[in-house]
């Protein structure tokens, strides 16, 4: 499925041999939190989305395969927007912040994505190329189902909604080691440990609602609960589930109304990563 591109940002992708990158370029000035729940993070600059820290908003977020290795993208989107003049003030030029959030697939034993291949992204989403999802940038090397001894495809899904005059988007890389619910899965039973470090789910939700940085923490939350929602199990030890939220507009909307709706429009992200329409 592609999109023209994304309602509240530019998006864009890097596919390569079973593995990607998929950057997301918000407005200026985007208010951005997160949380994660997985035990098994490979993040980047995720200390700064907590409420109390300095920084509120955030350049772009990228998403990526290659588990820890694959963070290095976000230097090549760090470097591109430098070059762009865009980042948090200093008196030495702009800091452009950049989060990460990776997950894990074959190309840790190849070539993980790197600084190339974020910046090719990143300029995939500044041209306005159409936003594609299923196995498609940082979506390509997913798996899902792995707790059962197995593994199904995975891979990167999108799903909006509304709350009034507010706009809520999810895009998420399904890469489970539990079940995407409601599908075709026949049940087994669960085998010790299998697969124990290939696993994680990662998910930027994004309205143009005017949030606070602490509202977009509660945002986040929200869209963990739609993990849940959507797979079982979730958030385990060997997943390092994480999600932004990202606040791009000021448009006027009830923030628990907006939390209700990110859980049910995370859930329809994830089934759509794996049964596009």
């Amino acid at each position: 499925m592609a999109l023209p591109q994304l309602l509240t940002a530019h998006a864009g992708h890097w596919t390569g041999d079973g593995t990607g990158v998929t950057v997301i370029l918000p407005p200026p000035g985007t208010v951005a939190s997160g949380e994660v729940r997985g035990g098994a993070p490979a993040t980047r600059e995720f200390a700064l989305l907590e409420p109390g820290r300095l920084v509120e908003r955030v350049d772009a977020v990228v998403l990526s395969g290659g588990s820890a290795f694959g963070l290095a993208a976000g230097d090549g989107v760090m470097r591109l927007l430098r070059e762009r003049g865009q980042g948090f003030p200093t008196e030495f030029g702009p800091v452009p912040i950049v989060v990460g959030m990776s997950v894990f697939d074959g190309s840790v034993a190849t070539t993980p994505p790197g600084p190339a291949q974020g910046r090719e992204a990143a300029l995939a989403a500044l041209s306005g190329q159409p936003f594609s999802t299923g196995t498609v940038g940082a979506g390509t090397g997913a798996t899902t189902g792995k707790w059962r001894g197995g593994a199904s495809p995975g891979g990167l899904g999108h799903a909006t909604g509304r709350v009034g005059d507010a706009t809520i988007e999810v895009v998420v890389v399904v890469n489970a080691w539990g079940d995407v619910l409601g599908g075709d899965t026949t049940p087994a039973e669960p085998v010790s440990t299998p697969f124990p470090m290939q696993n994680t789910t990662i998910a930027v939700v994004l309205t143009d609602a005017r949030l606070s940085k602490l509202d977009c923490h509660l945002l986040a939350q929200s869209g963990h609960t739609g993990f849940a929602r959507a797979l079982h199990p979730a958030h385990s030890r060997y997943d390092g589930d994480a999600v932004v939220a990202l606040s791009t507009g000021d448009a006027d909307a009830d923030l628990d109304l907006l939390r209700a709706a990110t859980t049910e429009v995370m859930a329809a992200a994830i089934h759509g990563a794996v049964r596009p329409s």
